[in-house]
């Protein structure tokens, strides 16, 4: 997965770069398949906003969170990404596999 982030107003440190890095690395370890993020930070007076592109094998996502900690904008931002990307990996996988097996078991 390759991260790349981007701070507008602000300096983008290194503790901030290893806050990001962790939070989306829960997002790698529900969806293995992402191929690049791009996050970009900002301040606008005393609110800090959070807004991040995904790239999934064709699919793109996006999300933004606005809140008064940088910290707590990066917490959301995260939490609907990986809101997204659960919900694109139950719709890609087969749920109906089961009820298959079932149906074949029953007519013999």
């Amino acid at each position: 997965m390759q991260l790349t982030i981007t701070g507008h107003q602000i300096d983008v440190t290194d503790p901030i770069k290893e806050y990001i890095e962790t939070k989306f690395e829960r997002i790698k370890r529900h969806f293995d398949q992402v191929l690049n993020v791009h996050v970009i930070i900002s301040v606008e007076k005393v609110r800090h906003k959070s807004e991040a592109t995904m790239h999934i094998g064709g699919r793109d996502f996006f999300a933004e969170s606005t809140e008064d900690h940088l910290y707590k904008s990066i917490d959301l931002l995260v939490d609907k990404l990986d809101k997204q990307i659960r919900r694109h990996k139950d719709k890609i996988s087969d749920h109906h596999r089961g009820e298959a097996l079932k149906m074949n078991q029953a007519t013999y």
